[in-house]
């Protein structure tokens, strides 16, 4: 009889280690997509290059790549990373790729007399997009945000490849030393899900927030 108590025990730690990913993963992910965002929207030609160069590429080419490149290739250039380092980079630099085409588009979408009335009025163009645009493309870019929360979430399992213990390698673990699969693989499933589900929630309540904030100025 399989005492399983110790082996969801496992997969459990490798739970918190796929939350740090995602976490840390997210919060590199935003940083790029705003910086590739407004390059794009850059007056600059080179800063606008540099921008699509960047989106391209992490859009254009493997995650599987990416990570083996983050892991394996960059220490001979000098840059030894960890495991969870190179995870962190990989997924953090590819989906930021995708949310900077949110910032993007969030950002044109405002109405052209928006701009014109904050020229008209005097503003500088930091003022312009720090106090008139972004409040509003912010709660745009929320629900592309989410998905590609959880995108990163799920995307995460690519880093046992690297040997990270994460949920999904965990549950190889468990698999080789149980020979059972669907314990161990249905547990990361629920566990998946649950994650996915609060990604969820918290973006549906920092939308309600944020509009309401947004309602409030408006008034």
């Amino acid at each position: 009889m399989i005492d399983w108590s110790g082996y969801l025990g496992l997969i459990l730690q490798g739970a918190l280690v796929t939350v740090q990913l995602t976490l840390m993963g997210c919060a590199l992910a935003l940083v790029m997509a705003f910086i590739a965002g407004f390059g794009r929207l850059s007056q600059i030609a080179a800063l606008r290059w540099l921008a699509t160069v960047y989106i391209e590429f992490f859009r254009g080419t493997s995650i599987f790549v990416q990570l083996f490149w983050a892991y394996f290739v960059l220490p001979l250039l000098g840059f030894d990373l960890t495991s969870m380092q190179a995870g962190v980079l990989a997924l953090g630099l590819n989906v930021g790729a995708y949310g900077a085409e949110a910032v993007r588009g969030a950002v044109q979408s405002i109405g052209r007399e928006q701009f014109e009335a904050c020229v008209a009025v005097n503003l500088s163009r930091y003022q312009t997009m720090r106090h008139v645009i972004l409040p509003q493309a912010v709660i745009l870019m929320l629900p592309t945000f989410g998905n590609n929360a959880i995108e990163l979430l799920k995307a995460t399992a690519i880093v046992s490849l690297i040997s990270l213990s994460d949920m999904t390698f965990q549950a190889q673990v468990v698999r080789a030393q149980t020979g059972s699969t669907l314990i161990p693989f249905a547990t990361i499933l629920i566990l998946y899900f649950a994650m996915a589900m609060a990604i969820s929630a918290f973006m549906r309540w920092l939308e309600r927030r944020l509009t309401r904030g947004l309602d409030g100025v408006r008034s």
